[in-house]
């Protein structure tokens, strides 16, 4: 399982969506790292995160949490994420970390009403977007960590 997750930090580190992830704390259990949004607003900032695999895994998902507050519906204000392909009823073994952290990038980039954990701001998004995005624009300014530089070329 450890081999597992070893070669799953591997191919995360390759993809483009996440930096600066490592295990956290030294345990490769738990990884942290920054994902960075494609969509305004929040693309004016990265959001630290936290990956936490269970000594099950693959039989059991991970469990995502933001580490960076967001303004966003399908976030809650202690992190947690609403993340569908971590549940146990969609989860499968063959998933990799890789598409867990494709799939809440997906969340962030594009908010979903159904997708909620915060019905307020949900609520907000749908019916009043503008204020919605101007919130969601300030609250990045305000708590986004600074993106870092993009990685040199080939």
């Amino acid at each position: 399982m450890a081999g597992r997750i070893a070669k799953e930090l591997e191919e995360a580190r390759r993809w483009g969506g996440a930096r600066e992830l490592r295990p956290l704390e030294g345990h490769v259990l738990r990884w942290e790292g920054l994902l960075l949004p494609n969509n305004p607003p929040y693309n004016a900032g990265a959001f630290r995160f936290e990956l936490a695999f269970s000594p099950q895994h693959p039989l059991e998902p991970p469990r995502a949490t933001l580490r960076t507050s967001i303004y966003h519906p399908g976030v809650g204000l202690d992190g947690s994420v609403c993340q569908p392909l971590t549940s146990a009823r969609h989860w499968a073994p063959t998933t990799r970390a890789t598409q867990v952290l494709q799939d809440l990038l997906l969340l962030l980039d594009h908010p979903d009403p159904q997708r909620v954990l915060r019905p307020d701001l949900a609520r907000e998004l749908q019916d009043q977007p503008e204020v919605f995005w101007r919130r969601a624009e300030e609250h990045t300014r305000r708590h986004a960590e600074r993106r870092p530089p993009a990685p040199p070329g080939p």
